[in-house]
């Protein structure tokens, strides 16, 4: 048998037609309940001695049976319909413990200890301890946990790949095991190890680090003896060495790859010196293609680059002279001192800048100015159907970006001013005010955040349902609480001693949880 209110916890099952009367024991029973949930969380507070406690409970068996309302007794205990989503929430003794449901997510927390969400949609689940101390991740058949990102354990199938868990106590020990035998490695530093796809490396090998360390990416292998002084580098027409920082030297002839599609494709080859580095570099680029390019730079002297395309010159190669003549972009710049002061003329590109007093630099997607930095910075991105602008004020104290779709029309909007309060719009129309809010501007997106530490600080919280006009407000953690919709609002303040609910049939007062005489509604 259906039962719509049991799709959340706590929810009232409806009462069958013309059974009103015959409910009067089940509402008595549920007021009992009620009442004696909220004074056992109230004695947590020690609002209630023992003499006042047993009073109350007798007050419960002469309580009405309209008394089995939804329990609000504020910061000490409340549960309430979420005002952006379809679903329900209960927060007990202030911030420390809440518990939200949805259609598809079920959520519990104790801030800052722990947090626990589970989506059924997507079959995920995340755990945090002491975020970010540990925390645990899994996605379908995936998983990831992590102690501060040094002692971890990962594993599951991806689409397409076998089964593999990892395990690194990093740098010191890194495994993994695999149901193919080809991908299982052992690290352990200094002594010896085998790793693959780590480090933005396809495989690493070494033996009594850092005497001999010998690495691959895709054709290049590199072979270091006392890394990083000495190495020798073998790849598809390139040959290589270095006596760093003494000297090194390495040339890659033209040759021919297959890409994703089957087509040969021509790979410039390039020749590269170095002496003291980095004082002088030398490298011819693009060898074999349309493009050769020479770069040479004696530092802190001069460095230039010629090419088809593109000459550059620097004199010094900081806070002196420079000049860059781009063909392929078609635009000109002289800096003096660079990069402090710079000029940038081009048909699509423009750039004006003095640090630190002001700067304007545009070009065909982007646009980026600031005053006096860092006091005021603006930035755009723009490229249909993405449109993106920010205002900062000393970087993180005041932040306001807007995003908007230019098909639909419709944008997101987020406001910060740290440390007083945060602000979001979704593209929904759905709105959020957080007062106070010392990490949310500094980390804007993060979840764990949001879960585990925001509500410890949340001293008012406003909602507004974009779709439906549903509004919230909530002052130190439901010591006054407001809930309005088109049909209905409810207020309650004072630990829930005074409430008030209005609908289209009228008024209703509750005093210290007693139901007053409800007034007719006015037409």
């Amino acid at each position: 048998m259906s039962n719509k209110g049991a799709k959340y916890p706590g929810a009232r099952p409806s009462r069958p037609p013309g059974s009103e009367q015959s409910a009067d024991s089940r509402g008595f029973s549920k007021a009992r309940r009620s009442w004696s949930l909220q004074l056992r969380v109230w004695n947590l507070f020690g609002i209630w001695d023992l003499g006042f406690g047993i009073s109350a409970w007798l007050l419960v068996l002469l309580l009405p049976p309209a008394a089995h309302a939804q329990i609000a007794a504020g910061p000490a205990f409340n549960e309430f319909r979420l005002t952006l989503d379809a679903g329900r929430r209960t927060e007990i003794l202030g911030p420390v413990f809440y518990s939200e449901e949805r259609e598809e997510v079920s959520q519990w927390a104790v801030p800052p200890l722990m947090s626990y969400t589970h989506d059924r949609g997507v079959d995920g689940t995340e755990f945090d301890f002491l975020y970010p101390l540990l925390t645990y991740d899994r996605s379908g058949g995936e998983y990831r946990f992590q102690i501060l990102q040094l002692f971890n354990f990962s594993g599951g199938v991806k689409e397409g790949d076998t089964n593999k868990h990892r395990f690194s106590l990093f740098p010191i020990y890194l495994q993994q095991r695999s149901t193919d035998p080809a991908d299982n490695y052992t690290w352990l530093l200094p002594i010896w190890g085998h790793a693959k796809n780590r480090l933005f490396r396809d495989e690493i090998s070494f033996v009594l680090f850092p005497l001999y360390v010998e690495t691959r990416k895709r054709d290049l292998h590199t072979y270091n003896y006392l890394f990083p002084i000495f190495h020798w580098r073998t790849g598809d027409g390139l040959k290589g060495w270095q006596f760093w920082p003494l000297a090194g030297h390495e040339h890659k002839v033209p040759t021919l790859r297959t890409n994703l599609w089957g087509d040969e494709v021509a790979v410039p080859g390039h020749d590269r010196k170095f002496v003291l580095w980095p004082l002088f570099l030398n490298q011819r680029a693009g060898l074999g293609g349309t493009n050769e390019s020479h770069t040479q730079a004696l530092l802190p002297f001069y460095s230039f680059t010629r090419s088809p395309n593109r000459d550059a010159t620097a004199v010094p190669f900081i806070l002196g002279w420079s000049s860059i003549h781009d063909r392929e972009k078609k635009y000109d710049e002289i800096g003096a001192p660079w990069p402090f002061v710079v000029f940038r003329r081009g048909e699509s590109s423009h750039t004006d800048r003095v640090w630190p007093f002001f700067s304007r630099a545009t070009n065909q997607f982007l646009e980026s100015s600031w005053y006096a930095w860092p006091i005021y910075k603006y930035n755009r991105v723009h490229s249909d159907p993405l449109d993106r602008d920010r205002t900062r004020i000393l970087l993180y104290l005041y932040s306001h970006i807007t995003e908007r779709n230019t098909e639909t029309g419709n944008a997101k909007r987020r406001r910060d001013l740290w440390p007083l309060y945060t602000w979001r719009s979704d593209w929904e129309g759905n709105e959020r005010l957080q007062i106070l809010a010392p990490i949310e501007p500094i980390l804007p997106n993060s979840k764990s955040i949001e879960r585990n530490w925001s509500p410890l600080w949340s001293v008012w919280r406003s909602e507004k349902n974009g779709k439906t006009g549903a509004r919230s407000q909530s002052l130190l953690w439901n010591l006054y609480r407001r809930e309005t919709t088109a049909e209905s609002s409810k207020t309650s303040t004072l630990l829930g001693l005074v409430q008030h609910s209005k609908t289209s049939e009228g008024n209703r007062w509750r005093l210290f949880f007693w139901p007053q005489k409800k007034s007719e509604a006015t037409p």
